[in-house]
């Protein structure tokens, strides 16, 4: 048997059968250019264990969460001599956890226990949306808590007498905002720092290797720039909030604008009998200028009364 007989063949059935993959699949990565074409042999398309080989590698990479399209670049990194290894080590270092904090589990009954002992069920509802907490597969009890530092914040401010909703709310906002400072934290470091790695073809595995580095000593710079900015800016407004709270005081009404006074219920009760519950607002300010302009003439008169008269 010589060498190239003892080559493994297969038929699309068989690939399919070794590889885990169906039919359907492979024909699809076929048309999306992941798959080289199968070898023509009068009516039978023959795949080897070069096919086969792709297949396993397209299957682990999917599996560490790459898209398709990523595959597909860098599989054509390899096919140019160009080794994954390093790529992959890029990759797997900005996939990594970017923070310390170990997700924890707490049951529905801890859960309820510590926000007061009421269960809100919209509460946990708009917990599982934002991501605070993950529902257990099989557990109908039991939550996934992502960051236990976010669920605390929550308990906290709910014990301080912020509603749930409110929290909620809060959050959804705060996030947002946090987002678009990742994304310019992103745009500025891709612009100064990473611009070099990211040509038109994917990095070798020393490029690839150099950036992975930068990504571990640049990962702590963002928050470490956050919790700066956040710590100066909450110190300033606050100050600030609490001078002003305490040097105001009661804040008095504007003087052109209507007043409300406090009228005894016997008063209101007559004034009502008198002039209809729809002309008390008129009667009564009415009667207030009435009072006005009465003691207005007696002082007048009385200041009459008491200059000297001259013979």
């Amino acid at each position: 048997m010589t060498e190239q007989q003892s080559v493994a063949e297969y038929r699309i059935e068989d690939l399919a059968h070794h590889s885990g993959a169906t039919v359907r699949t492979i024909r699809a990565y076929q048309d999306r250019g992941l798959l080289p074409r199968p070898e023509r042999r009068g009516r039978a398309n023959v795949y080897t264990v070069t096919h086969l080989s792709r297949l396993r590698q397209i299957a682990d990479l999917l599996d560490r969460g790459y898209t398709l399209a990523s595959i597909k670049e860098l599989l054509e990194a390899w096919d140019a001599g160009r080794g994954l290894g390093g790529v992959l080590g890029l990759v797997a270092e900005v996939d990594g956890p970017w923070t310390d904090e170990r997700a924890g589990r707490i049951t529905r009954e801890e859960l309820d226990e510590r926000f007061g002992g009421h269960p809100d069920e919209n509460a946990v509802q708009d917990a599982i949306e934002l991501g605070v907490l993950e529902r257990v597969p099989g557990k109908d009890d039991e939550f996934l808590v992502p960051s236990p530092q976010e669920l605390a914040v929550a308990v906290e401010l709910h014990a301080a007498g912020v509603p749930l909703s409110a929290i909620s709310g809060h959050l959804r906002e705060l996030r947002g905002q946090i987002e678009h400072i990742a994304a310019r934290f992103l745009e500025f470091t891709t612009e100064h720092v990473f611009a070099r790695y990211l040509g038109p073809y994917p990095p070798t595995d020393t490029e690839a290797a150099e950036a992975a580095s930068l990504v571990r000593r640049l990962r702590p710079l963002a928050q470490q720039s956050v919790d700066a900015e956040l710590a100066r800016a909450m110190r300033l407004f606050a100050t600030k909030h609490l001078h002003r709270h305490l040097a105001d005081g009661p804040a008095a009404a504007p003087l052109n604008e209507p007043q409300s006074v406090a009228i005894p219920a016997d008063t209101m009760r007559s004034v009502r009998s008198l002039v209809g519950p729809d002309n008390v607002s008129a009667f009564v300010a009415a009667a207030a200028e009435r009072e006005v302009q009465a003691r207005t003439l007696d002082t007048l008169s009385s200041n009459r009364n008491k200059q000297p008269s001259v013979d």
